[in-house]
């Protein structure tokens, strides 16, 4: 087998998606498969770091006016943004049996708690559909108003210390969103916000499963190879025997990785690669930070303490020549704090700095709280303290 070296891993991350400069969100969205969108401003920012010409109003368009970018609840039961030529292929690859999953446990829910049976969940689905269509977009309240069944209240957990309260119409909501009958349109409020209005939508044509997993193996074979079975089992989140089917479908070719491990390649995509290096600020969650399982190559496992949180989520991070080297947080004043926590050389650092100035002027003075924080975003997102010779 080939031998590639973590060097080339890195150099062909900071090719491939760190130093992209698009013209439109949709071509970003490309070379990286995916956008993670369980927060709504990772999509913003993740886009903005790699666009020619950032801004919120143009990611704005392509979400919703263009709809060039389509949401699916879709890999390891992730909400993520794809362009939309892949929303076939990721529907029928991942999100179809995601869907399946959904229905079933909401099913199973619905009847526990609320005595409902199939034919009443599909009543009230169809109900709401017929609501959303009348109304055009509405948020999930607005729903309860005109469909009363999905303002029902289930007591969840009753008696313990993390009991709450879980409506029908959150249930219904997600599993048309699932079936992509609905989709997200606009939220309330500016583009950080998670109150979405819903607006109808039409289902993607299905493809043979086998198909689109082949598919999307090769698109992440091209934005993120080489890479291992162990990568691919978790990045798609199906069983190792799918990944290895898709795999021998698009002919991967192994190689010998750095650390021992069986990496696999596009047929043909073995050429060394020569890319200088770059500096990238990059938000919670990132697809190039979740990439891959398996991340010692890029990233230090010393540093995992303060950039990710609890629950293995990780936050804002500050990349040079393909590795992470530190994170940043957002100042109450809008600017952008950042530490190295790795040796950068003067013009990586020249670069990161010039990197966060491009990510204050996209935010332009709108305040960004990542949904899962870490301990190092927690410290620089502090006030700055003032030097001591100011005080």
């Amino acid at each position: 087998m080939k031998p590639i070296t973590d060097a080339q891993r890195r150099a062909r991350l900071g090719m491939r998606q760190l130093s992209i400069r698009a013209g439109h969100p949709r071509e970003v969205a490309d070379a990286l498969v995916g956008l993670h969108g369980t927060d709504p401003a990772t999509v913003y920012l993740s886009l903005g770091a790699r666009l020619a010409a950032p801004s919120p109003a143009a990611v704005e368009a392509a979400l919703y006016d263009e709809v060039s970018l389509v949401r699916l609840l879709a890999m390891r039961r992730t909400l993520f943004v794809v362009p939309d030529d892949l929303a076939a292929v990721v529907d029928s690859s991942s999100a179809h049996a995601v869907a399946a999953r959904e229905r079933r446990q909401a099913l199973t829910f619905l009847a526990e708690n609320g005595g409902w049976d199939e034919s009443r969940l599909q009543a009230v689905c169809a109900e709401t559909l017929d609501a959303l269509r009348t109304l055009g977009a509405a948020t999930g309240a607005e729903l309860a108003a005109a469909v009363p069944a999905l303002a029902e209240q289930f007591t969840v957990a009753a008696g313990k210390p993390y009991e709450a309260k879980q409506s029908a119409g959150s249930r219904v909501i997600r599993l048309l969103s699932c079936d992509n009958l609905i989709r997200r349109d606009r939220p309330k409020g500016g583009w950080t916000s998670s109150a979405y209005r819903w607006t109808p939508s039409e289902p993607f044509p299905q493809l043979p499963p086998a198909d689109a997993k082949s598919e999307l193996v090769r698109r992440w074979l091209a934005s993120y190879g080489p890479g291992t079975e162990a990568d691919l089992k978790w990045w798609t989140g199906w069983s190792l025997g799918d990944v290895r089917r898709a795999l021998a479908a698009v002919g991967a070719e192994p190689v010998a990785l750095d650390s021992g491990a069986q990496g696999f390649l596009l047929p043909g995509d073995d050429e060394t690669v020569d890319a200088a290096p770059t500096a990238a600020l990059l938000p919670a969650l990132d697809p190039t930070a979740m990439g891959w399982q398996e991340r010692d190559w890029y990233l230090d496992p010393d540093l995992k303490p303060q950039l990710f949180d609890r629950t293995g989520n990780i936050g804002p991070t500050v990349w040079w020549a393909g590795r992470v080297v530190g994170g940043w947080g957002q100042r109450p004043d809008g600017s952008v704090a950042w530490e190295l926590l790795a040796p950068v050389p003067a013009p990586g650092r020249r670069a990161v700095a010039a990197e966060a100035e491009r990510l204050t002027a996209f935010l332009g003075g709108v305040r960004v709280t990542p949904r899962f924080r870490t301990p190092l975003e927690r410290r620089l997102a502090e006030p700055a303290r003032p030097a001591p010779g100011n005080l």
